[in-house]
């Protein structure tokens, strides 16, 4: 078992998450953070408050992974079992208004983590892709050996673009790298960005809510939970090369290196307005719906295929919507009383 694991973007929803996680399973764990102003700091500085608290084995450092200087040291003092680099700029639709954050911290941010991998002889670096690097891809379920060659967001572009790095690390110098590509993570202490925090706080105000693509909008919601069992399980498995991977029929999900790529979502797409039904239940109020066209760079549905998943670790998420939900409506009353 790795001992010592860094998590990057530690006071991050699923990094809080996954930190927990390490930490009760006996691990040391470092949290890098830089504590970005993208949504409520307060909210980030709580989550590492649970963690301080906890008595576990963990350290915060307050650090960016765009300062090269600064990473390859922390790496050179602490040596590192396990890299898990869950440190980005998230959301799809800040991503058409503020590009050079997604290159400065997707893109640069994310090379630095791998020369520090590969300088530092990390054993596996596993990284938080997306289903958004699927784009237009229509055909469903989605599958890690689908080409995925045509991102409609630049936040998908720049989660794609990690792939291809991190496959090119792989190839070149050894580097073993996992990417994971979440799908619609919710769940108690989650992003005040994400809809499901939104919709809650805007009923609970009596504010209207916005309904993309006039609520035909579909997603493989995943229960945070879920996530982060998945992920434990795949920090000790290093993936090894695929002996069957062919060049002149390439398999976008293995490598004749190191590399692999698995989904993690619920393999069951759910309609946006049945999660809209399950909050209004919860919370015992009606919404207000301003049912509006899909946005730019959103895509219709997700569903994601986990075969790969169930085959490697023996687990796909199976938390429910309706339980995912009451938990994180019980978790914002307590939080925001």
């Amino acid at each position: 078992m790795a001992l010592t694991v860094l998590v990057t973007g530690v006071a991050g929803f699923i990094g809080f998450h996954l930190t927990a996680k390490l930490l009760a399973q006996g691990r040391r764990v470092v949290g890098l953070d830089n504590l970005d102003p993208y949504y409520d700091v307060s909210l980030k500085q709580a989550r590492l408050r649970v963690l301080e608290e906890a008595g576990h084995d963990f350290r915060f450092v307050h650090m960016d992974i765009a300062h090269e200087q600064d990473l390859s040291g922390l790496f050179e003092a602490l040596k590192f079992d396990v890299v898990v680099n869950l440190a980005a700029q998230a959301g799809v639709r800040y991503s058409l208004a503020n590009p050079q954050t997604y290159v400065r911290s997707n893109i640069k941010g994310f090379t630095n983590v791998l020369e520090a991998c590969r300088h530092y002889n990390v054993r596996h670096l596993l990284y938080a892709s997306s289903s958004s690097v699927y784009g237009a891809v229509t055909k469903m379920p989605f599958s890690v050996h689908q080409n995925v060659d045509h991102p409609v967001s630049l936040y998908g572009a720049t989660k794609k673009a990690n792939e291809l790095f991190a496959h090119s690390y792989s190839h070149l110098f050894g580097v073993p790298t996992t990417g994971l590509r979440f799908f619609t993570v919710y769940g108690p202490w989650g992003r005040p960005d994400m809809a499901l925090f939104l919709f809650t706080r805007s009923i609970l105000e009596n504010k209207p809510i916005q309904v993309f693509n006039f609520g035909e909008m579909q997603r493989d919601f995943t229960y945070i939970d879920d996530i982060v069992e998945a992920v434990a399980r795949l920090v000790d498995r290093a993936p090894e090369p695929n002996p069957d991977w062919r060049g002149d029929a390439p398999d976008p999900g293995t490598s004749a290196a190191p590399y692999r790529i698995y989904n993690i979502g619920s393999n069951r797409p759910e309609k946006l307005l049945r999660l809209i039904e399950l909050l209004e239940n919860c919370l015992g109020r009606k919404a207000i719906k301003e049912f509006l066209p899909i946005q730019a760079g959103d895509v219709p549905a997700t569903y994601a295929d986990v075969d790969d998943l169930v085959e490697a670790i023996g687990f796909s998420p199976q938390t429910s919507l309706e339980v995912g939900i009451e938990r994180f409506v019980q978790w914002y009353r307590d939080y925001y009383a």
